[in-house]
């Protein structure tokens, strides 16, 4: 039987998937994204919400993901609009809760 090094054990349970992951808590539909740029503008606009700690996009699908604030919360007009100002349409807003 091999042995593991008790320091390679702590860094893959540390980076392993899902063990300090968060659940998103909305997804946005997003039409209109084409590359890179489009995402960076777009993602920009809507941590800037209120409770915002993180988003990640799936340009392929046209999907966001929005991470907030344990006490957050986002209503899908104040999402509208930061689509919108990064030149954007909202296709759909869902909490996932």
């Amino acid at each position: 039987m091999s042995r593991v090094c008790g320091w390679c054990l702590l860094m893959a349970l540390a980076f392993a998937p899902g063990v300090w992951a968060q659940t998103a808590r909305y997804t946005v539909g997003v039409d209109g994204m084409a590359c890179p740029f489009c995402v960076y503008g777009l993602e920009k606009q809507i941590k800037r919400l209120d409770g915002v700690t993180e988003v990640e996009t799936d340009l392929e699908q046209g999907k966001n993901f929005v991470w907030v604030a344990d006490d957050g919360d986002l209503e899908r007009a104040e999402v509208d609009e930061a689509v919108r100002n990064a030149g954007f349409t909202l296709r759909s807003f869902e909490p996932l809760k």
